[in-house]
């Protein structure tokens, strides 16, 4: 099917205004114009309201972490979802997906702990994998200040996001803990080094294209040899049992789709209980730039229904 009506017309807002694509930018530069797009909106629209949000600073092996807290409306103790951002390990930050983890918070009536974990090139991998693992055992250590239940914790993210989430359930199972019931990964990045049809067909794709993926990987990895490490590409860790139940969505014009696609394939294969739902007629990061398209809202009360079962469950 084509791209959804009401998200082109979007897209053809945003080509109107003429911005050089990403790869042509500096992370700076990026990161500027996200900021000022943010503050510009927020002249226009009131964010949806939450119970109680805060800003917090977290210690950690390598230094402070910050983090956001959204707590929503009720006594608790809440379920937990500790939530990691997309923007290619490059880009983004709190503010960026303030309004997905404010709808996550109120849909799926949890905690969600928002966590600002450093960026490449400044800092390449695997410091955002360290700074994730860290913000989930302090979250989990903490449950009681955070007023949420340690036998409900998930972890997720979209795009670099839900990458990092798929490698925290792997440290986690590794080391030990902290225990997790869940992981949703939304359009997740999986494998650097492998050849996916979705690629080529979603080469010149609108938001991410074959250019913009490859300078991505190029600041966030520091040479070949990163690209089949399993905390890069977890799609290449030699054993996948015995990680929590995934929620994996994907979008049809993504070129991360099938990428996704085979991971949700690889840990069913391995015992891993996994719901997939590919959302035709959308793009790649579409909860953090469609909310005025219908088929967006669907999905945002679906993958909360998803979060909400899977916390009932553990």
């Amino acid at each position: 099917m084509p791209i959804d009506p009401q998200m082109q017309a979007f897209l053809d807002q945003q080509a109107a205004l003429g911005a050089p694509p990403i790869h042509k930018l500096t992370p700076e530069q990026i990161r500027a114009g996200s900021r000022l797009q943010r503050e510009q909106a927020l002249l226009y629209y009131t964010p949806e309201q939450v119970a109680k949000i805060e800003n917090r600073r977290i210690p950690a092996p390598t230094g402070e972490i910050p983090v956001r807290i959204y707590t929503p409306e009720g006594d608790g103790p809440f379920p937990l979802l500790v939530f990691f951002h997309g923007g290619g390990w490059v880009i983004g930050d709190l503010d960026s997906h303030d309004d997905l983890c404010r709808a996550l918070t109120n849909a799926a009536s949890c905690v969600v702990f928002a966590v600002d974990y450093r960026l490449a090139p400044e800092h390449k991998f695997p410091a955002a994998t360290e700074d994730c693992y860290a913000a989930t055992e302090w979250a989990a250590a903490h449950t009681d200040e955070l007023n949420a239940d340690p036998s409900r914790i998930a972890v997720g993210g979209d795009s670099a996001g839900g990458n990092l989430a798929a490698v925290v359930t792997h440290i986690a199972r590794e080391r030990g803990g902290p225990q997790l019931s869940f992981q949703l990964l939304i359009y997740p990045a999986t494998d650097f080094g492998g050849d996916y049809a979705s690629r080529d067909e979603n080469a010149n794709g609108p938001v991410l294209d074959a250019e913009s993926s490859g300078w991505f990987m190029n600041h966030y990895l520091n040479g070949e040899d990163d690209r089949t490490n399993p905390l890069a590409s977890p799609m290449l860790a030699a054993d996948l049992s015995n990680l929590p139940p995934a929620l994996v969505i994907t979008a049809e014009y993504d070129p991360l789709r099938d990428e996704g696609e085979a991971y949700a394939e690889k840990l069913t294969a391995a015992g891993v209980p996994v719901t997939v739902r590919r959302y035709d007629g959308l793009i790649h990061g579409f909860f953090s730039i469609g909310a005025g398209v219908d088929k967006v809202q669907q999905a945002m009360a679906e993958t909360a229904a998803s979060l909400r079962q899977a916390f009932s469950n553990a």
